[in-house]
């Protein structure tokens, strides 16, 4: 079943397009990535999804629903984001407390047992709270809540290492109790990728990939060696990436298309046959140049 479909959805503010002509389907019960650079429209597209906005063309469907304005989809659904704003009348508790009267499955005997585990205190107000604080209690109720479609938006932003470790560890425990449909826009994939099914991989707009996790590492192989050897076997391959190493030597990205490329260093002496982290991969796919920053250095 499809959680969400989106059919040459386009989101335009003031004559830019935000999203441009998207399509793509979200099966039920997986974890998905939602990857892009800052600007690329992650955030403007789980918005559409939660029914905040309206899209400008094309068609969005949650739950089979349209979700702007719709109560079933508001019902099952939960966006978290850096920017929520929380009662200031109320304490973290009392928030917690009446937030259980909106979510139908929400684990109360959850929420306590992460607040205490990240040291919150009963009587704290949320805006006297520190960013990363913030961001960690955000967690608590977007877990604690098991909505069937739960989105976290680059959810860790200004904690620390290891209570980001700490919560993507929750997650992923939570999930496999209570499986749901999860959408998870992070800067960090090389934190997550061990918790996805699936990745999104968008840039202006568009839909770059939508591809399994497992296919995605497998994307892309790396070659390095002499530049003139380097480009020679470039040639007639994908190139994705590539750089200068020193005066003399060449670092590359091809796409992988089979397993044979892996046997290539046999043919081609002196290189050096690697494989392309997913991380790493992502910023090379969704750079304005082959070569990323050394294109800067290039003099005409």
């Amino acid at each position: 079943m499809n959680i969400i479909e989106c059919k040459r959805l386009t989101k335009v503010y003031g004559g830019a397009k935000a999203l441009n002509n998207l399509s793509f389907e979200i099966k039920e019960n997986k974890i998905t990535g939602l990857i892009g650079r800052n600007g690329a429209g992650k955030t403007t597209l789980l918005k559409i999804i939660a029914g905040y906005f309206r899209e400008t063309s094309g068609e969005v469907k949650v739950f089979s629903e349209k979700p702007f304005n719709n109560l079933l989809v508001s019902a099952n659904v939960i966006y978290i984001n850096d920017q929520m704003n929380f009662p200031t009348a109320l304490s973290l508790k009392e928030i917690l407390n009446i937030s259980s009267t909106f979510y139908e499955n929400w684990n109360h005997e959850l929420a306590d047992r992460l607040f205490d585990y990240f040291s919150f205190q009963h009587n704290q107000q949320y805006n006297n709270l520190s960013k990363g604080m913030k961001s960690t209690f955000n967690t608590i109720v977007g877990l604690s809540a098991r909505c069937a479609l739960t989105m976290f938006d680059e959810p860790t932003t200004g904690m620390d290492a290891a209570v980001r470790k700490d919560f993507y560890r929750a997650l992923l425990k939570d999930y496999i109790d209570f499986p749901r449909t999860i959408l998870l826009s992070s800067h960090h994939l090389n934190e997550i990728e061990d918790l996805l099914e699936d990745v999104l991989l968008i840039k202006d707009g568009k839909e770059l990939l939508h591809i399994e996790m497992e296919d995605l590492k497998a994307y892309a192989i790396g070659v390095q060696g002499l530049t003139t050897a380097v480009e020679e076997w470039v040639k007639n391959r994908e190139l994705l990436h590539s750089k200068n190493i020193g005066l003399d030597r060449m670092y590359a990205v091809v796409k992988h298309h089979d397993a044979e490329s892996y046997t290539e260093r046999a043919k081609a002496p002196g290189l050096e046959i690697t494989p392309v982290s997913s991380s790493d991969l992502c910023v090379y796919l969704t750079s304005n140049t082959k070569g990323g920053i050394d294109d800067v250095f290039i003099k005409d």
